[in-house]
């Protein structure tokens, strides 16, 4: 790193008021902060790492106060680094910002086979963390034992049913199962009985003696598995308004609220139809043509649905827990047990090449059962399905999904309105966007919406490799239509100052976002954190906290605990309620 991508950094954390996800600062004038091994293991634990700042006081400012004894600091963060399992090998250097020494420690995220990365002296899990937000948060037991079962290949799909046996499956879906297979004429399946077939394909496997379903194969063949696994299903719900808990006009909690069961086609047949009865229908110009077409086309659903199911934790941790999908007015969230497994990251979802499989026996089986009534299968893509995700969506004109993945849980939002709407288009034309490529007004109406821009987030806009987005926000920029934020990975693209944004997925002003939040914590005798602010309102952690430190500016908030701590909490301040 150098000295002015530091400055950047630091410019940029002013402007935002928040460290973020990726970057802690701690003042560590006369020494190390006593635990600052949480954060070495959160950004250990955490994609991409993070990078440590010594010498900057967040509490007053984001004032450089520099570190005493800089030699000191990075020995002992180093030691610090040694005592690591596995240790960690950071990149520490000393910059001078003002006049003074400054410490950053770029910790890299450990490689998937090492995780969970924690501080030996406190032990496993106790010394165990994970980054949220601008915090670091306790591993639970369960996000421990997820990261120790990605260090190999899961194999709870393998795992054989206990009580069950071969007529626990249904025989439909099984001479479905059967006939693709032997459908490839030189094929192995055509020589072997369908008890031999089943077997090969471990539909079935071997337990006490007796051949009995596998779970993988109970999940996509059988009649009934939640009669051995109830909550192996789905829950679907559908909000009146945009924020969980809040009554409709008509003083309703939902508007539908139903659990799917049965083999996995069938549920995700049924939550399609769910989510049609409950979808609204637009119109879109083609060329010539006006077409009406779904709030959320039918094949980016089935994708995202299929998805949750294939690629979902089956640990015995995890089977108390359905898939979800929740529908509000303005998003749908669909959310499934587990991150995601092996090298994919967020940034990579959907780019050609980059999968990995959790349940490999599972989506064997789905990926040659084809959907009863239909002439495909339900996973026909074979590792691209998110990449038709993004395709659908991008050909209906609407923004790609946001993809939020934890250790224990994955979650994918779209949202439900286009990116070239009448307002978008009008103001493109304005800053002379007819000279720009298809591709380039995407991105720009993407970040008038959203506020920036990364080059990975341009990249699954678009569908372009990463050589061609470079080129367009070069161009972008050239042309003042861009700025560019920060360097190397932190490198974001926003629109020039004078341009208004709009805040998060439905555009509201910062005086009804703070009267909301306001609001909430009004009803609360207790008081709330950041993130069951964000989760209430249907916002990013990110917006949340900047109107939360604007109301604290006004004297309107109060906050409760250190700055730093993962319990930190917020509530109406005395003299705000006095008033």
């Amino acid at each position: 790193m150098v000295v002015e991508e530091l400055r950047e950094i630091l410019n940029n954390l002013t402007d935002l008021r928040t460290e973020g996800a990726f970057v802690e600062l701690k003042r560590a004038a006369s020494g190390l902060p006593r635990r600052l091994w949480e954060t070495i293991s959160s950004f250990s634990n955490s994609p991409g790492g993070g990078l440590i700042i010594l010498g900057v006081d967040e509490a007053d400012g984001f004032d450089v106060v520099g570190v005493d004894d800089p030699k000191k600091a990075q020995d002992d963060l180093a030691s610090l680094c040694d005592q690591m399992e596995p240790p960690v090998r950071p990149l520490i250097q000393a910059h001078q910002v003002e006049g003074k020494v400054v410490i950053t420690a770029e910790i890299p995220e450990v490689s998937l086979e090492y995780k969970p990365c924690y501080y030996k002296g406190a032990g496993l899990p106790n010394g165990a963390f994970v980054r949220v937000a601008d915090g670091d948060r306790h591993l639970t037991s369960y996000e421990v034992q997820m990261m120790l079962a990605s260090r190999g290949q899961p194999r709870e799909d393998e795992a054989a049913v206990a009580g069950s046996g071969e007529q626990d499956l249904d025989p439909e879906l099984v001479q479905l199962y059967l006939k693709r297979l032997r459908a490839d004429e030189g094929g192995p399946f055509r020589a072997i009985s369908d008890l031999d077939a089943l077997k090969t394909t471990r539909v079935l496997v071997e337990h006490d003696g007796r051949w009995v379903p596998s779970l993988a194969g109970l999940l996509a063949l059988g009649r009934y598995p939640q009669s051995l696994f109830p909550s192996l299903g789905m829950t679907f719900v559908v909000y009146p308004t945009p924020r969980i808990g809040e009554r409709g006009p008509g003083g309703e909690r939902f508007l539908d609220n139903r659990r799917f069961e049965g083999p996995i086609s069938h549920m995700i047949l049924k939550a399609t139809d769910a989510l049609k009865r409950n979808m609204k229908r637009r119109s879109i110009v083609r060329g010539l043509f006006r077409e009406d077409i779904w709030e959320y086309p039918e094949e980016t659903l089935r994708e995202a649905l299929v998805n949750a199911f294939a690629h979902r934790d089956y640990s015995p941790h995890s089977r108390a827990t359905p898939v979800q999908v929740q529908m509000f007015p303005d998003r749908l969230v669909i959310m499934n047990p587990g991150g995601l497994y092996g090298p994919v990251t967020v940034d990579r979802l959907g780019e050609s090449g980059v999968s990995a499989t959790r349940n490999q026996t599972l989506m064997r089986v789905l990926e040659d059962l084809p959907i009863p009534g239909e002439n495909r299968t339900l996973c026909e893509n074979r590792g691209s399905g998110i990449g038709t995700m993004l395709s659908s969506l991008r050909a209906v004109g609407m923004k790609p999904p946001e993809f939020d993945n934890e250790v224990a849980v994955f979650r994918v939002t779209f949202p439900n309105h286009t990116l070239l709407d009448e307002a978008s288009l009008r103001w493109l034309e304005s800053i002379g966007g007819a000279s720009l490529s298809d591709n380039q007004r995407w991105a720009l109406a993407y970040l008038r919406q959203k506020g920036e821009i990364s080059n990975p987030e341009y990249r699954r806009l678009t569908g372009q490799d990463s050589r061609e987005v470079s080129r367009d926000l070069r161009h972008l920029v050239h042309q003042g239509l861009l700025k560019q934020v920060g360097t190397g990975r932190w490198t974001v693209y926003r629109l020039p100052a004078q341009e208004p944004l709009q805040r998060a997925v439905v555009p509201k002003s910062d005086l009804i976002r703070e009267n909301q939040i306001l609001a909430l914590l009004s009803r609360r005798e207790d008081s709330l954190s950041n993130r069951e602010i964000a989760s209430e309102l249907g916002i990013t952690k990110d917006g949340a906290m900047d109107w939360i430190n604007a109301l604290i500016r006004k004297g309107l908030v109060e906050a409760i605990g250190p700055t730093h701590s993962r319990d930190r909490r917020y509530r109406l301040a005395r003299s705000g309620i006095e008033k």
